[in-house]
């Protein structure tokens, strides 16, 4: 048993998943299964019991899994020690993106801090916005990319990467007038109701235009928004370069441009503002040029 076989179980324990596992980890399904068969050759217990849900840690995993955290943990204070020495910035970074947000700046920040600093160890988890924030305050991410429709909260520190525009859309032909706010709010809207980007423009369009749709579909992720639309079932909110990519396929119209504009935030809490890490980069996304 290896510490690429502690890591591994570690991943699969937090991610309930495989799959996700073997993304973060850079590895394929089939070597993530073999580290953990290997580890349960080795320990010579059962760690995980497959469900409809994913991976779930048996008793035996979950006793084992706070010694793997604290070994994995002992190991890289070790070797955080060895560069301090040397005079390099370690230390491990878990960044949350969300599946919206700029992929551009996502990468220029793991391509440029992997050059600068080669001793900060990046875990990337892809999460929605408010799972984003409620990650970076209560301490499982160091950091993130969250979509913000008005004012950062005072409790982070908060670098705009981006921004983007929302757009009420529908099939062609299911909205005869654009300006017939009445007949709009007659059929069903189509909008990740959990987002808050989409919720909040949505909530500020219905003040503005004086309606209240009488039926709202709550999709969970702008993919499932645009399949429902597309298909005539309803109007709904897109973020503006997915609408737009429709538009010129010839599958959607673009029937009102809403007012708000969405900026991409990388934020953390301002309490850490002191950690070198963070301050590592955050200077990075400062940087446009």
């Amino acid at each position: 048993m290896d510490l690429y076989q502690l890591k591994t179980f570690v991943t699969v324990a937090r991610e309930g998943s495989i799959t996700r596992a073997s993304g973060l980890l850079h590895l394929s399904q089939p070597a993530v299964s073999a580290h953990i068969k290997a580890m349960e050759d080795a320990l010579g217990v059962s760690l995980f019991e497959r469900t409809p849900r994913g991976m779930s840690l048996t008793r035996d995993g979950q006793r084992l899994l706070l010694k793997a955290e604290q070994t994995l943990a002992a190991h890289d204070e070790l070797m955080a020690e060895a560069r301090r020495g040397k005079g390099e910035l370690s230390g491990t970074l878990r960044l949350g993106a969300g599946s919206n947000s700029s992929n551009e700046a996502i990468g220029r920040l793991l391509t440029v801090l992997s050059e600068r600093c080669p001793g900060v160890e990046v875990i990337l988890k892809h999460r929605s916005s408010q799972e984003i924030l409620a990650g970076i305050r209560n301490g499982s991410l160091d950091a993130g990319f969250y979509n913000e429709p008005g004012e950062a909260p005072p409790d982070l520190a908060t670098v705009e990467v981006a921004e983007f525009a929302i757009y009420l859309v529908a099939a062609p032909g299911v909205v005869s007038r654009r300006e017939d706010w009445r007949a709009i709010a007659e059929l069903p809207w189509i909008y990740p109701t959990e987002s808050a980007c989409c919720s909040r423009t949505a909530e500020r369009l219905f003040a503005s235009q004086r309606i209240k749709p009488k039926r709202i579909i709550s999709a969970d992720r702008q993919e499932v928004t645009k399949t429902l639309v597309v298909s005539g079932i309803g109007v709904g909110l897109l973020h503006a370069d997915a609408a737009r990519d429709a538009e010129r396929r010839g599958e959607l119209e673009l029937l009102f441009e809403a007012e708000t504009r969405v900026r991409v935030l990388f934020a953390h809490l301002a309490s850490r503002a002191e950690d070198p890490v963070l301050i590592a980069a955050s200077s990075i996304m400062r940087a446009r040029d």
